[in-house]
């Protein structure tokens, strides 16, 4: 069994919360999407609202167990304040006397977020010193930061040890959980999966889970074109991982075999080069000529996914259809998030899996109109291959089904 909030007596103590404040930052150290901490402020707020003191701990970029500060917490406690509304008191350190004065110095209504945890090696090698002293400054364990979950780090998995029972998932984790869970284990019908992005051996398990589960696959992306290529298809320059040429083969013919519809795009956007400047055009698959590019899929594409987004009941979406960073190549990527909203707008579930799909969701404001968009890349895309992920686990008080919530849950 995982706790939720609702199960933990927060009165009076200190809670440390892992959120994910992993948010991009220009080369001025200015914050450019403050998604990831929005999410997290309904958690941090119930904390406060339930006379707990919410320590935050997070990490920031990869500065590889050193002390970087263009890695530092700083900014985000400066922007969590404004979001706030409310004082942050950030500690320069995640360990030892500094964090410890800013901790023990807070009152109710107050925030401690303490610097950077990957400023130490022990964070990524799970340390358990490291982890029992990060412990030393919370009464309570919760875990929000979904993006981490599948990295057994010190403060998702050996943390998470030390508080048995008193530890619990935050509003954000619950959320990703429900909604990742549900779509794989009991979806509505028809299920349908929407798979791109650049390489198909980033989803090969992915795709042999959701075969097991979905009605339909669409694959776009560069992804697609391994598969023209074990189709015998004449590719041009377009992007070819050769050593998966036969798996993509074996890919076809399992689905085959499951009755499941693995659709690949009629029509693709080729261009003479890689840019956006570049002479480009709309082919049929049979008709891409050497030299050329495949960036984006057609329009007949578009309308034919459309068509089967629109009809469903449960969608996951898991990689962009092309080169969505440049304008001339962002048509398929737009229709496919615009067929989204329009599903949603029907009742379907619809998820965005995170990584590239949820930046593509975000650049078309789109983000808000979708049931769902997950706030974790890599931990979706392993959530999505069936794979337990350590952060997780490490939350269960009892053992008992994986990914098994408090009665609390299913009365929300």
């Amino acid at each position: 069994m995982i706790n939720t909030l609702h199960d933990l007596d927060l009165y009076g103590s200190l809670v440390l919360t892992r959120v994910d404040f992993n948010v991009p930052m220009d080369e001025n150290g200015k914050i450019t999407d403050d998604t990831r901490i929005r999410e997290s402020i309904p958690t941090i707020k119930y904390i406060i609202d339930n006379r707990g003191i919410p320590v935050i701990i997070s990490h920031l970029g990869r500065p590889n167990g050193k002390v970087n500060m263009k890695y530092s917490l700083a900014p985000v406690a400066k922007r969590l304040e404004e979001l706030m509304g409310e004082p942050v008191h950030f500690a320069t350190d995640c360990i030892g006397a500094g964090a410890e004065d800013v901790v023990h110095q807070r009152h109710f209504g107050e925030i401690a977020l303490l610097e950077n945890l990957r400023f130490h090696p022990e964070e990524e090698a799970n340390d358990p010193e490291f982890a029992a002293r990060i412990a030393e400054l919370g009464e309570l364990y919760i875990n929000d930061a979904f993006g981490t979950c599948h990295r057994a780090h010190a403060s998702t998995v050996e943390l998470a040890n030390i508080y048995v029972t008193e530890k619990a998932v935050g509003f954000l984790l619950e959320k990703e959980l429900k909604y990742l869970g549900e779509a794989l284990e009991n979806p509505e019908r028809p299920f349908v999966a929407i798979l791109g992005g650049s390489k198909v051996s980033g989803k090969i398990d992915v795709i042999r889970q959701l075969l097991t589960k979905c009605d339909t696959i669409l694959i776009g992306g560069g992804m697609m074109f391994t598969f023209y290529k074990a189709m015998g298809l004449e590719i041009g320059n377009s992007l070819i991982e050769e050593d998966r040429v036969s798996l993509a083969a074996e890919l076809i013919a399992e689905a085959k075999q499951l009755g499941v519809t693995l659709l690949l795009p009629t029509d693709v956007v080729v261009a003479d080069s890689f840019s956006n400047d570049a002479t480009f055009k709309t082919v049929s698959i049979e008709r891409i000529e050497a030299g050329w590019i495949g960036m984006d899929i057609g329009e007949k594409t578009c309308e034919q996914f459309n068509s089967i987004i629109t009809s469903a009941k449960t969608v996951v979406w898991n990689g962009p259809m092309g080169v969505f960073e440049m304008p001339n190549f962002e048509s398929g990527t737009r229709s496919v998030a615009k067929a989204m909203v329009r599903a949603t707008e029907a009742g379907a579930i619809t998820i965005i899996g995170g990584g590239d799909s949820a930046a593509a969701i975000h650049k078309f404001n789109l983000e808000k109109q979708v049931s769902h968009v997950s706030t974790g890349g890599g931990a979706s895309l392993e959530f999505l291959e069936g794979k337990i992920l350590p952060g997780v686990k490490a939350l269960e008080v009892l053992t008992r089904s994986t990914y098994s919530f408090s009665n609390n849950l299913d009365n929300e």
